[in-house]
């Protein structure tokens, strides 16, 4: 029998090893943001446009014109349905894309946004989209000032996807990252996790599931910017594909340290966990879309917490769990039944197409 020091010495090799992408076609986990999106990105992208910007991997790249800090992202949605409760796939273009440039610290300016339509979309469900990102962009104080339209022959798409690229304000002295986490600091959540995903699988009635869901689809600037008035806030990172689990493990491998979690600290909604037990899902790997999970010094752990609370996208935020310094590199999560386990990347695609 294995033991632990075996299995984790096991995962580490694994981790040396440089990026090789074994399929030889795309496949739907390249999109799930786990172990074959990171393989795609560093093999295959990466390797081509390799330079010192983009080599943080972050949310969004730091840029300086002049005397002026910029953070500029970019992302593509292709969720199916277009619609569902709590949003459409046009407040979540500017939301997603909003929030990038949060958790990096910035403040949110401008947008653009390209739109590729199937042939025959109802212009009514276009109009739908275009107003609801009009009054997500105005909600969240940026301008929508450049886009593009293309139009693909019916069959060639599905509908509509949308791809938005942000810009926004970063203050000179400002500075975050994930690989500055530390032992001692403290792991916040915002909110329940797995709200999004779960919303939109059940959206697509291809399961016989009822729920009282929506999606958590929602601007992070305020509460973000409310964060960073407490000291000791090192990291910011939107759990998207992948969810929770997965920024967990990008702190663990980028900060070379330990993350460990309290399973029944992480607010998980009844109906979301009783989609995912009856799906055979971890919560903690649903995407949410107005959620974050932020690294503070722990000694200012409750004062962030207090902080967050008071704003209402905010209002659930808790510490759910700490960061140490062995096994490095690694997510363990203390189970409910007083076990340990590994949190680690996750590797297939339990729901595609989810934002």
């Amino acid at each position: 029998m294995r033991t632990e020091d075996d299995v984790l010495e096991r995962i580490e090799r694994a981790r040396r090893r440089k990026p090789r992408v074994r399929e030889q076609r795309v496949t739907s986990a390249h999109g799930a943001g786990g172990k074959a999106t990171q393989t795609l990105v560093e093999a295959v992208f990466v390797e081509s446009f390799r330079n010192p910007l983009l080599e943080p991997l972050g949310d969004s790249a730091e840029l300086l014109l002049g005397d002026t800090r910029l953070a500029m992202t970019t992302d593509s949605f292709v969720v199916s349905p277009l619609f569902f409760p709590g949003g459409n796939i046009g407040d979540l273009a500017v939301n997603g894309t909003v929030n990038d440039l949060a958790v990096a610290g910035a403040t949110p300016a401008y947008l653009s946004c390209g739109f590729i339509l199937e042939e025959g979309f109802p212009i009514d469900d276009l109009r739908r989209i275009v107003r609801s990102m009009g009054e997500a962009a105005e909600a969240a104080g940026v301008s929508l000032v450049a886009g593009d339209t293309k139009v693909v022959g019916k069959g060639s798409g599905d509908g509509c996807y949308i791809n938005t690229t942000g810009v926004g304000l970063l203050p000179p002295d400002r500075s975050l990252g994930i690989h500055t986490a530390r032992p001692g600091d403290a792991v916040i959540v915002s909110g329940p996790v797995g709200d999004h995903g779960v919303t939109v699988m059940l959206a697509r009635g291809e399961l016989d599931i009822e729920a009282d869901l929506v999606s958590d689809t929602a601007c992070l600037a305020e509460p973000c910017a409310r964060l960073l008035t407490v000291p000791g806030v090192r990291a910011m990172r939107d759990a998207t594909r992948g969810g929770v689990a997965t920024v967990l493990n990008e702190i663990a491998r980028a900060a070379e340290v330990s993350v460990v979690v309290d399973e029944g600290a992480v607010p998980v909604r009844d109906e979301v966990r009783g989609a995912c037990e009856l799906l055979g899902i971890d919560p903690l790997y649903v995407a949410c879309e107005g959620r974050f999970v932020a690294v503070v010094d722990g000694a200012h752990a409750e004062q962030a917490v207090s902080v967050l609370r008071e704003h209402p996208v905010g209002a659930e935020a808790t510490v759910i769990g700490r960061v140490g310094s062995d096994p490095a590199g690694t997510v363990l999560l203390n189970t409910a039944f007083g076990g340990t386990r590994i949190a680690d990347l996750l590797v297939g695609d339990p729901l595609p197409r989810i934002c």
